[in-house]
């Protein structure tokens, strides 16, 4: 007897720092009753992981070595998650400036990316929901290629600058920009997140505010699934009926 596996929709999502990625996805994700992966917070968890060991991010050898203790469990709910390494609850961990500064130097091994790219893979396919959202920076090319909708959003570097530094307190914007251009700079030696790959519709949101943002992206997910653009149209007049 033959078994299929039911994958959910996937929509791919690449692109810069700074472009909106994560927020704009867990949106629209929320919106059509997705699930959301963010495959950042895995290589950040790693680096958590390699620094908690006493292990020096720049050895790659001791980095792969990490890989075999890495406990990685993540959630897929677009309105809250949370990230945990074994026991640990690593969400709001990850997200410090210290974890930040050695990510790359983390994701950048070989090794690290094969290991978590199945990872991805299997969190993809284990999601409950009818289709979810990825985002990160190779999803449209490496993790997710075959995926029916690959986007990647993008703005301008002054844009992308200028709402970083607004998400942070006490950045300046000259600050903010020198450490996206490094953190692009370092990514790219690993993975083309600039440029959009044959069949990967680009979302430039340079003149977008985040809500048109949300609803370009929904727009190019139900251009490919009409059938997804009747049930996210039906659920919109149901909840408009409902709201007094």
């Amino acid at each position: 007897m033959n078994v299929s596996l039911v994958i959910p929709f996937v929509v791919a999502v690449d692109g810069p720092a700074g472009s909106g990625k994560s927020s704009v996805s867990k949106e629209v994700a929320r919106r059509l009753d997705f699930g959301f992966l963010d495959t950042g917070a895995a290589y950040r968890a790693l680096a958590w992981h390699v620094e908690a060991s006493g292990i020096d991010t720049d050895d790659a050898a001791s980095v792969i070595s990490c890989l075999e203790s890495f406990d990685y469990r993540i959630g897929t709910d677009p309105t809250g998650y949370s990230v945990h390494v074994g026991e640990v609850d690593v969400t709001e961990a990850i997200r410090d400036p210290q974890i930040s500064a050695v990510v790359s130097a983390v994701a950048r091994v070989p090794e690290v990316r094969r290991h978590l790219i199945e990872l991805f893979r299997s969190i993809m396919a284990a999601v409950e929901a009818p289709g979810i959202v990825v985002e990160g920076r190779d999803i449209t090319t490496v993790v997710a290629p075959d995926a029916p909708v690959r986007i990647l959003l993008t703005a301008s570097e002054a844009v992308r600058m200028s709402r970083r530094s607004a998400e942070l307190t006490g950045s300046s914007v000259e600050a903010v920009g020198e450490q996206l251009r490094k953190r692009d700079a370092a990514d790219s030696k690993v993975v083309d997140f600039m440029t959009a790959a044959d069949g990967v519709t680009t979302v430039d949101s340079t003149e977008l505010d985040f809500d048109q943002t949300v609803d370009a992206v929904i727009g190019v997910i139900r251009a490919a699934q009409p059938a997804l653009a009747q049930r996210h149209d039906a659920r919109g007049a149901q909840i408009s009926e409902e709201t007094p």
